[in-house]
């Protein structure tokens, strides 16, 4: 589950507002950069080619997930961190040793509706098929872990949703 903003924010001077549609607008690969915590680095080095993803808008009115994406290229090194213009800029990174990968992903869908934060926490209550999930658990990481079986749980409320609507 890979984060981003799709309401406008300025880090460093610069909008880093992403969301849904901008990567569904996109024609080429798009690299999932900007990851400046170990935990969310280290999801994001676990994640193979041909790996799907679900996309969560964060830090707006509404968060939830929305759709979903593929992992088209592996994690290389995040050359953001060592441009002093760019949003994530890090001085601690040198490019002789990146600290901070990037992966790059393709939109693969766009939920008819979105899963909302209430839904999720409450789909993860005691005794509940999201129970231990890491998005839930750890509500600050920008990258988190899904199991297969959160995966195919929230595909299926997603679809059961598409064919109500």
């Amino acid at each position: 589950l890979l984060k981003a903003e799709p309401e406008s924010r300025l880090e460093n001077g610069i909008d880093v507002k992403f969301s849904i549609d901008d990567l569904a607008a996109k024609t080429e690969p798009e690299p999932w950069d900007g990851i400046r915590a170990y935990a969310a680095r280290n999801n994001l080095r676990a994640m193979k080619k041909g790996d799907l993803a679900f996309f969560y808008h964060s830090n707006c009115k509404e968060p939830g997930i929305v759709g979903t994406m593929e992992i088209v290229r592996e994690h290389s090194p995040d050359l953001s961190a060592h441009d002093p213009k760019a949003p994530y800029y890090d001085s601690s990174s040198k490019p002789s040793d990146p600290k901070w990968s990037v992966v790059h992903v393709k939109f693969r869908s766009k939920f008819a509706a979105p899963i909302g934060l209430k839904e999720l926490r409450e789909m993860g209550a005691p005794g509940k098929p999201l129970e231990n999930m890491q998005m839930l658990k750890q509500t600050r990481l920008s990258v988190s872990k899904v199991t297969a079986a959160e995966w195919e749980y929230i595909t299926r409320v997603a679809e059961n949703r598409a064919s109500q609507t």
